[in-house]
Parts: structure tokens; C-alpha cells; sequence
């Protein structure tokens, strides 16, 4: 009775190797932990939402540019094109 429960247990264990090397051979490869997934950002300056808002607040944030020179002429000017000479 012990030599069949024996080699019941040793047909058993052959069978179980020779199933787990045909499942890890379809599967792609070794078991274990599969490839981590790429996370998330990890800090601000890796997020870009949080550049983009940045960059936004800085420029609602500038004051405006200097006006433009008016294009017409100082009254007071000591320039006058009136006289032929």
C-alpha cells in the first residue's frame, strides 16, 4: 500500500512539473511579478498641468508692457517742416 501511495505522489509531482513548464512557457516567460506599471507624475515639475497653470498665473501676473510712443507730433517741438529753405 505504501509502494502505490508513493508512486501516486511521484507520478503526481511529474505530472504537476511537466504542466507548470508547459503553462510558464505560454505565458512568456518566468513567473513572478509582472513589469510595474509607469506611474504617475512624482513631483511638480514633472506634471504638466501643474506647468501649464504656472505658466498662465505668470503671465495674468506681468504687468503690462509700456505703452507704444504716440505717432504724432510734440506741439512744443523745435522741429518745424513748414519753412522752405
Amino acid at each position: 500500500m505504501i509502494r502505490f501511495v508513493l508512486v501516486l505522489l511521484l507520478l503526481a509531482a511529474a505530472l504537476y512539473g511537466v504542466f507548470w513548464a508547459i503553462d510558464r512557457r505560454n505565458s512568456g516567460g518566468a513567473a513572478g511579478p509582472a513589469r510595474p506599471l509607469p506611474r504617475g507624475p512624482v513631483g511638480p515639475d514633472d506634471d504638466e498641468a501643474f506647468l501649464r497653470d504656472l505658466d498662465r498665473d505668470a503671465r495674468r501676473s506681468r504687468p503690462d508692457p509700456a505703452p507704444k510712443p504716440d505717432p504724432t507730433p510734440d506741439p512744443t517741438s523745435q522741429e518745424t517742416h513748414d519753412h522752405p529753405e
